[in-house]
């Protein structure tokens, strides 16, 4: 078995350049997946029974891992430091590449290294080595054995690590070659990135005293990982996602974050990174730029693939309309935060350094907070423009927040109740850097997301409901979308609940020719 890693620092950067009416009722709204549905959109039926057709998030394997909130506390020692610990896990026979990408919480791409996984390989990776040691992984995550091991059956054998025809021959030289720790001055410059915003600029070329982060205590951030064809230094840009990712649905991978300081609360919560699925999946690298073509409407990286190649990663669009739990406060104290990553509006390269500032308060198109006695309480001023007026509410690209702060959140209903959900709808109201031609929508016989004459999409999000209780107690996990990627973010105001899909009738039943069927989620 073989695992190699690479840091790679930021040699230069482009620092030039200039940085959805449709919702729940019962009315037929576009179907949730990305086939046509039925005959010239007569709604007969899916064409295709692919499970990999789908705009659908699942954990399931996929093409692209997504941490969507870190936190490190790099200057304590390790035993009560708060740390993020995440796993990246090959599920195939073939051995494969992880090309992971290490962003600030205002989408700065800071650092990329590889992780090359044998056939059935899995690696952990502890953010407090990379932050306070200058570590990737430890001495045996980069030593090599000879051959493959014998399992008790053929089909638990990996297959040779030179065996994935899709990687290309020169990466098993380049990997091997590569070292997994970070030098002291590159470690200093990450340290600042992450928690002043800004860096010294001799290991990684930044913007001077103008900031491409947040201010905090804490290392935080959010992190990528890709299936490549080759070991590579490539931040996030057009050739990138052209010529070196891969479109093989074989990673899975989880994270743990840890809290071992009693003062702060004593616990961890761990959960399944986000799994963003290739459609279709398979073929070379550059296979998004040859004639392969996707179903999806737009894709998770479709703000950095370049106007000449939009959709070229294909993967999977992230949702904008969330339903997330809460519990604030009771007998066990509890608390709850969402950790929220969200899709800015940055481009790398060529994103000017005065851009940045954009992703550190991204509008909210509506939040609306139930009680357990359906009491709603909403907030005042809600904008959709970016970056939102002084005091209008926002989050940042990637962030923790309590469901307890007024300033973001609805207040508490007057019931009295600690407990309850919410409904997020965090479409940012689209941005030019991709939502504009040439980006075209051919499915579904039309483009849901055409607005006087404009492709105006909505923006991707995602939601993890992180729960503690006593100090001591703490659970992670992803909030429900109530629609998809493919699906058209609502507008405020709209009703609330699902988005629709074309109605069914049930086999064996009377059904009224209008095709409008009642559904049974309302209340008794």
């Amino acid at each position: 078995m073989k695992k190699l890693f690479v840091p790679a620092l930021i040699a230069t950067m482009a620092m030039a350049g200039s940085a959805f009416a449709a919702g729940h009722s019962k009315w037929k709204a576009q179907p949730n997946a990305t086939f046509s549905f039925g005959v010239n959109g007569a709604g007969e039926g899916p064409t295709t029974t692919n499970n990999d057709d789908s705009c659908d998030i699942s954990t399931a394997p996929a093409a692209t891992l997504l941490l969507p909130y870190f936190e490190v506390d790099f200057r304590s020692t390790s035993t009560n430091a708060r740390t993020t610990l995440f796993t990246i896990t090959n599920t195939s026979a073939l051995p494969q590449i992880a090309h992971v990408t290490v962003w600030t919480d205002w989408s700065f791409p800071a650092l990329d290294f590889n992780i090359f996984l044998t056939g059935y390989d899995v690696q952990a990776i502890n953010l407090y080595d990379l932050f306070n040691r200058g570590v990737i992984a430890p001495p045996s995550g980069t030593s090599s054995n000879t051959g493959v091991p014998t399992n008790p059956t053929d089909g638990s054998t990996p297959f040779d690590n030179d065996a994935n025809p899709n990687i290309v021959a020169a990466a098993q030289t380049v990997c091997a070659s590569l070292p997994g720790a970070i030098q002291p001055g590159l470690l200093a410059d990450l340290q600042a990135l992450f928690t002043q915003g800004i860096t010294t600029g001799q290991y990684i070329v930044g913007c001077g005293t103008t900031h491409v982060g947040g201010t905090h205590t804490n290392a935080i951030g959010y992190i990528t990982v890709d299936v490549a064809s080759t070991c590579s230094t490539s931040l996030p840009s057009p050739g990138y996602f052209t010529g070196e990712i891969l479109f093989d649905n074989v990673l899975i991978g989880d994270y743990q974050d840890i809290n071992p300081n009693p003062t702060t609360g004593n616990f961890a919560g761990g959960n399944p990174m986000v799994h963003i699925r290739a459609i279709p999946e398979g073929g070379p690298a550059g296979a998004g730029s040859a004639g392969v073509v996707t179903n999806l409407p737009y894709t998770f990286y479709d703000r950095y693939t370049g106007v000449g190649a939009r959709q070229a990663d294909r993967r999977q669009p992230l949702p904008s309309t969330f339903a997330a739990r809460y519990i604030q406060g009771g007998t066990g104290s509890f608390n709850t935060n969402y950790k929220i990553w969200r899709e800015g509006f940055t481009t790398f390269p060529g994103a000017a350094c005065s851009s940045y500032v954009l992703n550190s308060n991204i509008g909210i198109q509506e939040v609306v907070r139930f009680d357990e006695h359906e009491n709603a309480t909403i907030s005042g001023g809600n904008v959709i423009i970016s970056p939102p007026p002084p005091g209008s509410a926002g989050i940042p690209e990637t962030s923790s927040q309590s469901t307890a702060s007024s300033s973001i959140f609805p207040p508490l209903a007057t019931s009295g109740d600690v407990a309850g959900w919410m409904y997020l709808n965090l479409n940012n109201g689209g941005a030019a850097v991709y939502s504009v031609s040439p980006l075209t929508i051919a499915n579904n016989g039309g483009n849901p997301y055409a607005i006087n004459g404009n492709v105006n999409r909505q923006s991707q999000n995602w939601v993890i409901v992180s729960m503690s209780a006593e100090g001591r107690y703490s659970v992670d996990y992803d909030s429900a979308w109530l629609g998809n990627g493919c699906s058209p973010s609502p507008a405020t105001g709209e009703q609330i609940g699902p988005a629709g899909g074309v109605l069914v009738c049930p086999e064996q039943a009377t059904c009224p020719d209008s095709d409008l069927y009642e559904g049974t989620n309302t209340t008794p």
